[in-house]
């Protein structure tokens, strides 16, 4: 007679699994100084305009490309905006923009994926046909047309970005499909009469949770620098709105006229919040292998 672990059994056996992860995540220094990072970043963006108020709508002219002081802590801009609120308000945009994308992205490239490493046969070569042909599409070449075509808002820019940034988690998801699959417990179900979207959301996904929050981690500081990139180029979020991109574009001919503060700082940050996601993302990576060490 073949032994049943009890759901109990199995519950404490994950949540130790889980734990370990845990373990490993916080003995990489690296991917708790990212996760520090972006924590502060975060408070700095949404909970810092409520300590220094400013005023990032109306222009004035008589304050306009001053020096850092105590009045301006990191001096104000051509049009006279206090440049320390406006990296307050500019990254705010770009994480919501960033982590709003890179989730759309992951939940549609999760779904994708599944669905075609579960199918397998013509549906899983269609799907990924699919997948090839946008992948050798640059996803800043989409973006350019797009924004040539049309002036997208915000919720249009999270959409866009979502709609190009999916294929890498789909591929990823798929291959970890294509190895559950074959399990006991799905085979099981199958045999029991379980429907296909019963073994894909209650086996399948369930079991690639680890695959897929590396995937958006990733993701998210994909977006961000995509959204990035086309700010600079003048395409993206239109004024008086502005995220660190085109804070960028805009003080770039300023920092020939020595002006460093109005380049720096979102340079800065967006150095610092991308590279930490991405070391987020190989902490979790670490953590959820199964071969790592104890």
């Amino acid at each position: 007679m073949t032994a049943v672990l009890p759901t109990t059994v199995v519950a404490d056996t994950a949540v130790t699994g889980w734990r370990l992860a845990l373990r490993r995540f916080r003995r990489n220094r690296l991917a708790v100084a990212g996760l520090t990072i972006v924590v502060l970043f975060v408070l700095f963006c949404f909970v810092g305009p409520w300590l220094y108020s400013t005023d990032q709508t109306h222009t004035n002219l008589t304050q306009v490309n001053l020096g850092p002081s105590g009045a301006h802590w990191l001096g104000t801009d051509a049009v006279g905006h206090d440049e320390l609120g406006r990296l307050m308000y500019g990254g705010k945009v770009s994480l919501l923009v960033g982590l709003s994308a890179g989730l759309l992205a992951t939940v549609i490239g999760t779904l994708w994926g599944a669905v075609a490493g579960y199918a397998g046969g013509w549906v899983d070569a269609a799907m990924m046909r699919v997948v090839d042909a946008g992948i050798a599409i640059p996803a800043l070449f989409i973006l350019l047309v797009v924004s040539a075509i049309t002036t997208p808002g915000l919720g249009g820019l999270i959409l866009i970005l979502g709609l190009v940034s999916w294929l890498v988690p789909s591929r990823l998801v798929r291959a970890e499909t294509l190895t559950l699959k074959n399990r006991d417990y799905v085979l099981t179900l199958r045999a029991i009469g379980g429907t296909h979207a019963r073994a894909i959301v209650r086996h399948i996904l369930p079991n690639s949770v680890s695959t897929i929050v590396v995937a958006a981690t990733f993701q998210v500081a994909d977006a961000i620098l995509l959204v990035a990139y086309v700010s600079y180029l003048g395409l993206g979020v239109q004024p008086p709105s502005t995220d660190w991109g085109g804070m960028l574009s805009a003080g770039l001919t300023a920092a020939y006229s020595g002006r460093w503060w109005l380049i720096a700082p979102p340079g800065l940050a967006i150095i610092l919040v991308v590279c930490a996601f991405n070391a987020i993302g190989d902490g979790l990576r670490d953590a959820f292998d199964v071969r790592g060490r104890g």
